[in-house]
């Protein structure tokens, strides 16, 4: 707080990479409601996803209840800055005090939801097959990779939760590109993602413009997979392009309201098993 007897510490909006908050390293930085907001770069894009692969190994070899009960700590982490996030997305102009309090809730209790299946969609997702001859087959699912996700624009908090939460599940890490709108609240969820316990590199978050950083996602050939929300049809158009030519299973889903971003059909597994791939297993022993 500015007092006549003091200067105001005024907050530092950086990129999250690597568990640490830096600059862009191209110096670059956008304004944002009077705030100077880091602009990622292709660098940056670039140093996040080899921090997301070095963070996979340990995330994805960690214990499915292990990685719910860290999940279900970003809950609580939220919840403790629960009056900051709202109080961040009213400063960001996409929600009212009564909408982000709103908001800010549903976020909370949809990092949740998710943190509930870490250790149940196995069981679900995983099938014994009927096969020929004198063998045990079965399928399992695994995590892709590193997942790269292009957040939507409003609902600023809710949208990016929905967005990446899902990924992290299964045991992925993420390098997401938060709204350009409201990059302010993006920057706070990373800071309750930075005392959550996810280990470092699990979950990068980078703001800046999408149409720079989300292509050089979408060709990356170390980036398993990338979902974007809310591009118009020539962006995800090209996106789909650069994914197929490094064989990335890439989805964009059309813009949303944001209004609809709170209907129960976003608490849903299939976005869980959307970034995970089928183990097949022959075991040549009679049951």
């Amino acid at each position: 707080m500015e007092t006549p007897d003091r200067v105001g510490i005024r907050k530092m909006y950086k990129l999250y990479v690597n568990g640490a908050f830096t600059r862009s390293e191209s110096a670059r930085s956008d304004q944002i409601g009077g705030e100077n907001v880091a602009r990622a770069s292709r660098k940056d894009v670039r140093d996040a996803v080899v921090a997301a692969r070095a963070g996979h190994e340990k995330w994805a070899a960690s214990a499915p209840a292990n990685r719910g009960l860290v999940l279900y700590r970003l809950a609580e982490m939220m919840e403790a800055r629960a009056a900051e996030l709202a109080a961040q997305l009213v400063t960001g102009g996409t929600a009212d005090a009564a909408g982000a309090r709103r908001e800010v809730a549903a976020a909370i209790d949809r990092v949740v939801w998710y943190a509930g299946w870490c250790d149940k969609y196995l069981a679900l997702a995983s099938t014994r097959n009927p096969v020929a001859g004198p063998h045990f087959n079965f399928s399992t699912p695994e995590p892709t990779g590193i997942v790269a996700v292009v957040a939507p624009d409003a609902p600023a908090l809710l949208g990016l939760a929905t967005a990446v939460v899902p990924a992290l599940v299964s045991g992925n890490a993420v390098v997401a590109v938060a709204s350009e709108t409201d990059p302010r609240t993006a920057v706070v969820f990373a800071e309750c993602v930075a005392t959550s316990d996810l280990p470092a590199g699990v979950c990068n978050l980078l703001t800046g413009r999408r149409e720079e950083l989300a292509p050089v996602l979408a060709g990356h050939m170390d980036v398993n997979a990338l979902v974007a929300f809310g591009l118009d049809d020539a962006a995800a158009k090209r996106l789909g392009e650069l994914g197929a030519e490094n064989v990335k299973r890439t989805r964009c889903e059309p813009a949303a309201e944001p209004a609809a971003w709170f209907d129960a059909q976003y608490d849903d597994l299939e976005r869980v098993l959307a970034f995970t791939e089928l183990k097949t297993i022959w075991h040549p022993a009679r049951i």
